[in-house]
């Protein structure tokens, strides 16, 4: 069995951060280490833009795509400080770190970024990041409480002659419907 050291690839003769591969003896990372990893945003936006690049990208690019998703904008609209702190964070901090662990190869000297094999290890973690969300029940409940609403103000503007009573009742039973068919589904999927 290998040491701790190789399988986190810590030691200095299984990775160089100048473009030398991982030691062939390293094995997989240990399950803490990987959720160290992955504890930062930055890092994981890290190895989701180089998992969909396929291919090195520079330093400032990255810097670039991080911030501007972190500042949900686009590249073109970030600030020179926004860009400025994702960068030297990456160069200072996140870079090294994935460098050192043998996960990415970092060139600090030409500012070139690529991941190496051990980053597949990751992909089980990152795959859900990549389209956001897929749970439809925040959607179904907005959509619920936005439908009650419109028929409250369309009940108090005058626009539906409706009582009062009726209005609550749709609201109560659209609530308790969308609440119940939620429980339910999640009762049938566990």
């Amino acid at each position: 069995m290998a040491d701790t050291a190789s399988r986190s690839g810590c030691t200095d003769a299984g990775h160089s951060s100048r473009g030398a591969e991982p030691n062939d003896e390293q094995s997989e990372l240990e399950p803490d280490d990987i959720f160290h990893i992955l504890q930062t945003s930055r890092r994981r936006h890290v190895l989701r833009y180089l998992r969909r690049a396929g291919e090195p990208m520079t330093l400032r690019d990255l810097a670039e795509r991080i911030a501007a998703d972190e500042h949900e904008t686009t590249v073109e609209n970030l600030t020179s400080d926004q860009r400025q702190r994702v960068y030297i964070s990456l160069y200072q901090s996140h870079l090294p770190k994935l460098d050192t662990r043998g996960i990415v190869d970092y060139d600090k000297d030409r500012g070139i970024v690529e991941s190496t094999p051990m980053a597949a290890q990751f992909d089980p973690y990152l795959s859900g990041l990549e389209s956001g969300s897929t749970d439809p029940w925040p959607r179904r409940y907005a959509g619920t409480v936005g439908g009650c609403a419109l028929l409250a103000v369309a009940t108090a503007g005058g626009l539906l002659p409706i009582p009062w009573f009726a209005v609550s009742s749709v609201v109560l039973l659209a609530v308790a419907a969308v609440t119940a068919i939620h429980w339910y589904s999640e009762l049938i999927a566990s």
